[in-house]
């Protein structure tokens, strides 16, 4: 009998102890970690090593939706910095690409850096639309999935996953300079919708 109520009475302890032990793992545990896939997590405002007013004139890989359907395109213009006291990454998507609705409808989207050796993948992906078959199949790439579900393929070197902060397409009634105005006179995909992501995971092989 006293040993019936020693175990009860330390029954509330050890469910608590438990809990804490949840707890610090997954402190400890990354929130995102694709180690599975090769790569390794990193923090961007402290190893992110790339000239930011270059990166995105290599031409990057962006992507959203999710499992069941994603789609993704080489991006030649976007920023990376410091806003709303968070590390953002901002893209910018035209009306008419297919894979503005899914940016429009999914919460995260990733970045993603492919080496020179790919730029197979980045012409492909740059020239031809998801509406008339599935690139990344066409490609031999691979798609995985962070812990968000946000969607990118394996063979990246690097990818930055982003949950979406702003949204909104540019007006051109706050257009400053000839620059935007002459870039959309004959352009037609249509106007840009700025996306500004807050950099939410890291990772590179």
């Amino acid at each position: 009998m006293k040993s019936d109520r020693l175990i009860n009475a330390l029954r509330p302890l050890a469910v608590g102890i438990a809990s804490v032990m949840a707890m610090l793992t997954a402190m400890v545990t990354p929130a995102y970690g694709q180690e599975e896939n090769g790569y390794k997590s990193f923090n961007v405002m402290e190893d992110f090593a790339e000239n930011g007013f270059q990166w995105f004139c290599d031409a990057e890989l962006l992507a959203a939706g999710n499992a069941k359907q994603h789609n993704a395109m080489t991006i030649g213009w976007g920023g990376i910095g410091f806003l709303w006291n968070r590390p953002a990454v901002t893209v910018y998507v035209a009306e008419k690409r297919y894979t503005k609705q899914f940016m429009d409808n999914a919460q995260y989207f990733t970045v993603m850096v492919f080496d020179v050796s790919n730029s197979r993948v980045l012409n492909y992906m740059g020239t031809k639309s998801g509406r008339n078959g599935d690139k990344a199949k066409a490609l031999g790439l691979h798609t995985a999935y962070t812990a968000n579900g946000t969607p990118y393929y394996t063979e990246a070197r690097m990818v930055i996953e982003c949950k979406t902060m702003y949204a909104a397409p540019f007006d051109p009634q706050y257009f400053k300079s000839e620059v935007p105005t002459d870039k959309y006179a004959n352009f037609p995909a249509g106007i840009h919708t700025m996306y500004i992501g807050e950099v939410v995971g890291a990772w590179r092989k």
